[in-house]
C-alpha cells in the first residue's frame, strides 16, 4: 500500500490543500509568508511589537496568557551567504564546540526564523508591550502563538552541556 501523504500524489494533494499564504511549488520548492506585523521598538526591560490592522482582529483574547510564542524573520540574516551556513559556533555559549546549524539557535540559517518566549505585559488595540524580546527593531513578525507550558514545557529535555550556559536563547 502507497503512503498518500509522501507518495506520487503528494503534491497534487499538497496543492489542493495549502491555499492563501503559504504555496507549495513542490517539496524543495519555495513558499509565500504573510508578516503580521513588525517590531516597534527594543528596551531593555519592555518592547513594542505592532500588529498590522488587518491582523488586528486576531489578537482577541490573547490578553488571557501571561506568555505568548512570537515567530520573527531575522531580516538582516536575510542574504545568500547567511542563509547558506550550514555549520556554527555558537557564540553565546562559551566553549561550545562546532554544530549544525539545526541544533542552534544561530541567526544565520536557510530560512532566518527567530523564536522567543515572552511574558505579555499588556495589548493595546494593535500594539503587543512585552518583556524579554530578543528581535531587533524593524524585524517581521511571521506570527504569534499562545505559550502553553503543558504542550511547550518538557520536564525530562536533553541537552549538551555546553548548551546550559550562556543566555536563554
Amino acid at each position: 500500500m502507497r503512503n498518500i501523504l509522501f507518495g506520487d500524489d503528494a503534491l497534487p494533494l499538497l496543492k489542493r490543500i495549502i491555499r492563501g499564504s503559504i504555496y507549495m511549488e513542490g517539496l524543495r520548492g519555495a513558499g509565500r509568508v504573510h508578516f503580521i506585523g513588525q517590531v516597534e521598538e527594543v528596551g531593555d526591560e519592555t518592547s513594542r511589537i505592532r500588529i498590522f490592522p488587518e491582523y488586528a482582529k486576531g489578537l482577541y483574547k490573547l490578553e488571557d496568557y501571561s506568555h505568548i510564542i512570537v515567530l520573527y524573520w531575522l531580516h538582516l540574516r536575510d542574504n545568500e551567504k547567511d542563509r547558506s551556513v550550514l555549520r556554527v559556533i555558537p557564540r553565546a555559549h562559551e566553549g561550545a564546540p562546532e554544530v549544525g546549524v539545526f541544533s542552534s539557535r544561530s541567526p544565520s540559517r536557510p530560512n532566518p526564523i527567530g523564536l522567543c518566549v515572552v511574558k505579555l505585559a499588556r495589548i493595546e488595540k494593535n500594539i503587543l508591550t512585552v518583556e524579554g524580546l530578543d528581535a531587533l527593531v524593524g524585524s517581521p513578525i511571521v506570527d504569534i502563538k499562545p505559550y502553553l507550558p503543558r504542550a511547550e514545557m518538557v520536564a525530562d529535555a536533553k541537552v549538551p552541556q555546553w548548551a546550559e550556559r550562556g543566555p536563554r536563547t
